[in-house]
């Protein structure tokens, strides 16, 4: 639990190093490669289904793997706090916190200066929808949904898997959601070869998503924003979101701050409308990207806080029975 804690303090200091020798990194390399080697545009769509399985299987067998015996052979330094760290550091690749909020500060730094442009510019780099013609509320909210998103598959989850199954699961999340970030599109290409991907990435948040949803209240609440109406919004406009996940860290975090999140977006010119969550209180301000950061930061807290204090009960449980 100690490592999980050290992993996050190393990200706040070190945030996401750019590698081409960091482990997410190689990931997306060896899922590019499958990707090529794999898909066939002329196959039937019941064999691209398999063959997207097929690369599935791989790159998780292949990151589980090699996580695996990376422990091992950290198991084998001499100096334990030695080891501890090392596997922290790790670790903190799995998450991204810093690298969440430095990409949402900037554009709202931009926006508050007035540099639009640019702010469009660094918001394109982070969501996959148009951003050239994007208003100043519309890039702020293109940013919030990617900070309180990205909380779930960023943070949350990866944290989730290493306190159930170690370094080893943490990896092969990291792993399952990449390939969820290249493959799981309903395209031409991928509708049928990504669907594994896009399924299964589904599944591994379903639980870290709902807590992330609670967890959004209970910061809200901590930091004095509206947590009735987080827990509201919750219940109420979870649902609606494309994503059987993404509407449970959007919509509290829509409650907490009065806005309305979600509506028309376009990609590759083509517009496409997503069902509102929250309530337009008031207009989306460049602010509110600085708020959905103190909010993601609290959920970290409060999950490593709750999760080290089940870690101690269950010891105190050891101890007595």
């Amino acid at each position: 639990m100690l490592t999980a804690v050290l992993a996050f303090f190393i990200d706040c200091i070190l945030g996401d190093p750019r590698s081409r020798f960091h482990p997410v990194v190689l990931i997306g390399n060896l899922v590019a490669w499958l990707d090529h080697c794999f898909y066939r545009p002329d196959d039937a769509n019941e064999k691209k289904l398999l063959a997207g399985g097929v690369l599935v299987l791989i790159v998780l067998v292949v990151c589980y793997e090699a996580a695996w015996c990376v422990l091992r052979l950290i198991e084998l330094i001499p100096l334990e706090h030695l080891g501890m760290a090392l596997e922290a550091l790790l670790l903190a690749f799995m998450i991204s916190p810093k690298s969440l909020a430095v990409a949402g500060m900037e554009i709202r730094n931009l926006l508050k200066d007035g540099e639009l442009s640019e702010a469009r510019r660094k918001v394109g780099w982070i969501v996959g929808r148009d951003t050239e013609k994007l208003s100043a509320p519309e890039a702020s909210r293109a940013a919030i949904e990617t900070v309180a998103e990205n909380t779930v598959d960023g943070i949350i989850s990866p944290l989730f898997f290493y306190l159930v199954g170690g370094l080893p699961l943490a990896v092969l999340y990291r792993a399952a959601n990449t390939m969820d970030s290249m493959l799981g599109y309903k395209n031409a290409k991928y509708l049928y070869f990504g669907r594994v991907a896009a399924r299964l990435d589904d599944v591994l948040n379903y639980i870290p998503a709902r807590m992330t949803g609670a967890l959004f209240v209970l910061a809200a609440f901590l930091l004095h924003f509206d947590g009735r109406r987080a827990w509201r919004i919750l219940r109420r406009d979870a649902a609606k979101h494309p994503s059987p996940n993404g509407g449970h860290a959007e919509a509290p975090v829509a409650g907490a701050l009065g806005i309305r999140l979600g509506g028309k977006n376009y990609y590759f010119g083509e517009p496409h409308f997503r069902a509102y969550m929250g309530e337009a209180t008031r207009d989306i301000e460049a602010d509110d990207i600085q708020k959905t950061v103190r909010l993601m930061y609290t959920v970290t807290i409060l999950f490593l806080l709750i999760a080290y204090g089940g870690f101690l009960l269950w010891q105190q449980r050891a101890i007595f029975f």
